[in-house]
């Protein structure tokens, strides 16, 4: 019975791989391992990875549920994605990108930490350039990137202590000034 699953789970890489002409190197930058062992994975020389970042990694650049996967573990603490994470999911979509081809148009260092951002781990970037260069590859203008980023920017003072309500004058002010600098 173990066989066939590590069988099921190898074929569907595999598949996915020749179907969107994606080399496996490339595969294995994106999700974070090292060539050989895509290979040996795929040729089911090693057991099919039980390890949740792996697979989540796996299923996010296959734009599929972990869960597809008979290995995955799903695990306890449930893993909170934000919500201008699942807008740039939903860029991706509107954009009819696949997420190999929008991972395609960073450079393979960054990879992996976009893989990471879209599985949740990581949250959108508070650097507006780094978040402009994301909304680059989705041709979006500065106009929908902005709320994205002064959400994501009110979220991240929040979180550090700020009372937004409290301090509503000084944030109305700092967000204004930082609309006319961006959408100039």
């Amino acid at each position: 019975m173990k066989e066939k699953t590590l069988l099921k789970s190898s074929e569907k890489v595999a598949c996915f791989l020749d179907k969107n002409s994606l080399h496996k190197k490339d595969f294995a930058e994106m999700i974070g391992v090292t060539l050989s062992y895509v290979y040996n994975l795929i040729d089911n020389t090693i057991p099919f990875s039980t390890r949740s970042t792996t697979l989540e990694r796996i299923s996010t650049v296959m734009d599929i549920e972990p869960e597809e996967f008979e290995e995955y573990k799903i695990p306890q603490e449930p893993v909170f994605v934000e919500d201008s994470v699942k807008v740039l999911k939903n860029l991706i979509k509107e954009n009819n990108m696949s997420v190999v081809d929008f991972l395609k148009n960073f450079p393979r260092k960054k990879r992996l930490q976009m893989v990471d951002m879209l599985r949740g781990y990581y949250p959108l970037p508070i650097d507006y350039t780094e978040l402009s260069e994301i909304g680059k590859v989705l041709n979006t203008t500065s106009d929908v990137l902005y709320p994205i980023w002064e959400t994501r920017m009110k979220q991240v003072l929040e979180e550090n202590g700020m009372n937004i309500t409290s301090n509503s004058d000084l944030i109305t002010t700092m967000f204004d000034c930082a609309k006319k600098y961006i959408l100039r």
